[in-house]
């Protein structure tokens, strides 16, 4: 039976919910980010040398042509 008073049962009525859902998100094509889409360049940090990014196959995981450093993504 309610009480009245505005005391109800734990976790129910305003203030339980995981938020209002605002926020940039992460979305895809916006640079050096998991799902970042499959157009753009690998880039190495050490000498710049750039190549096209493939898809499927994350930058880190190849190795520059010229000096052999992981590749990242631009």
């Amino acid at each position: 039976m309610p009480r009245g008073d505005g005391t109800g049962p734990s976790g129910q009525g305003p203030g339980t919910g995981r938020g209002s859902g605002v926020g940039p998100g992460r979305g895809r094509n916006q640079g050096n980010r998991p799902g970042a889409g499959p157009v753009g360049n690998c880039i190495c940090p050490s000498c710049g040398k750039k190549i096209a990014h493939m898809q499927g196959v994350q930058c880190y995981s190849v190795n520059c042509p010229e000096c052999g450093s992981k590749m990242i993504r631009e």
